[in-house]
């Protein structure tokens, strides 16, 4: 065994994912193995930021070697940024020096990863720290194929819930409107959407670049209802991907409470309810009753015990993670792609005009959305360029032809 000076502290950032505990065991049990003392740093960065260092406890193997199975995270996690000013970034590097920690490790999103490189820069070099991205949206800069850990148990979990919605549309006559978790891209409401087979995913890359309306939106809904209308059903289940909020006017988003890294609180709009309100209004003016329900699958996700692709992802990721940072390592985020583990210098992921971690969007113009696409159900331009079909889709959305095709052909 080899024998290594100083503390590994460990610390969780953002919302949580399936895996997290995984990655804190294997970061743990390797670490210890090598002599270390590990140490967990409940809530984040919130009590560091104090220079407090008494919601800090030391990891040992025994308590921690079966937790790997576990939802959640035994360390807590908390948006509390570092970075809020000269004060707080110092507070953190003392308390970290002040606990003996010449490594961190930091589990999270980029604004976890941005703070930990922030606190390396304090310390002046005397504090290795490594990044294992976590997040359930899939949005972080990792090569195309290679998945952030908890997105592929929160789409398997978010496939049951949307299969038993679309249960109820059809047993009930109902369309739902189900806005799925992901801030910045659209991953995690087309791989439930594919997962379930829902009739359409509404997902912000699929717009222009520049704002989005409300009323773009609920068109795309509209014109699904009345496509399904012509079919002779009267159900669907809509996901819409919880960032296009950050894509909607400026004028709507000015109303809504942002967290302490500057992101819009995206839970405080109700994008569902709103598009519902909308859409129902739309169609009730010309006589079309439509039974519409609202609602938001996200916080059910986040914390559901992790499936074995993830598990062993992230013991992985926790083990190689340790790896590179008693082996003179820092400042990276680390991967595993395919059975290689590849740290990424945080610098190579850094967006210049920013100075934020690059977001990794949904690629509309790849085959795989492409084949997504052409499983939903929505008003195409082959539809409004054959005069039957707009005959039919005229009746069935209580509009003249001419009307339907210049609103729904935008």
């Amino acid at each position: 065994m080899t024998t290594t000076t100083g503390a590994l502290a460990i610390l969780v950032g953002g919302g949580p994912a399936p895996g997290i505990n995984a990655v804190i065991a294997a970061a743990t049990i390797e670490a210890r193995n090598r002599g270390l003392t590990v140490l967990g740093c409940h809530d984040g960065y919130q009590w560091l930021m104090q220079n407090d260092t008494s919601h800090v406890e030391e990891l040992e193997i025994p308590a921690l070697s079966r937790i790997h199975f576990e939802g959640g995270s035994v360390l807590r996690t908390s948006r509390a940024n570092p970075a809020r000013s000269a004060e707080t970034l110092q507070n953190v590097a003392e308390a970290l020096q002040r606990l003996g920690a010449a490594y961190l490790l930091t589990i999270g999103g980029d604004d976890t990863a941005s703070g930990a490189a922030a606190v390396a820069r304090v310390r002046g070099g005397t504090l290795s720290v490594a990044h294992v991205p976590k997040t359930i949206d899939n949005d972080l800069p990792l090569p195309p194929g290679v998945p952030t850990f908890g997105y592929t148990t929160a789409v398997d979990v978010g496939k049951d819930l949307v299969r038993n919605l679309m249960k109820d549309a059809a047993t009930t006559d109902k369309w739902y409107f189900v806005t799925i978790m992901g801030r910045h891209a659209g991953h995690l409401a087309l791989g439930i959407g594919s997962a379930a087979g829902a009739t359409l995913t509404v997902i912000g890359e699929e717009f222009p670049p520049g704002p989005v309306s409300l009323g773009q939106i609920a068109d795309i809904l509209e014109g699904a209802i009345i496509k399904r209308r012509v079919q002779g059903r009267e159900h669907g289940v809509a996901l819409l991907a919880e960032g296009l909020i950050e894509r909607l006017d400026p004028e709507t988003l000015s109303q809504i409470e942002r967290d302490p890294y500057g992101n819009v609180r995206l839970a405080e709009l109700e994008l569902s309810r709103l598009l519902k309100q909308r859409v129902a209004a739309s169609l009730g003016a010309r006589g079309i009753a439509t039974s519409i329900v609202a609602k938001d699958i996200g916080y059910e996700l986040r914390c559901a015990p992790p499936g074995g692709f993830d598990i062993h992802y992230c013991r992985g990721l926790g083990y190689w993670a340790t790896r590179f940072l008693l082996e003179g390592g820092t400042e990276a985020l680390v991967t595993m792609q395919g059975d290689t583990f590849v740290p990424v210098p945080f610098r190579e992921l850094i967006d210049g005009k920013t100075g934020r971690f690059r977001v990794r969007h949904v690629d509309v113009k790849s085959v795989a959305y492409q084949m997504l696409a052409a499983y939903m159900i929505r008003l195409t331009r082959a539809d409004l360029e054959d005069p039957e079909q707009v005959r039919a889709l005229a009746r069935a959305g209580a509009l003249d032809e001419g009307t339907l095709v210049k609103r729904f052909g935008r």
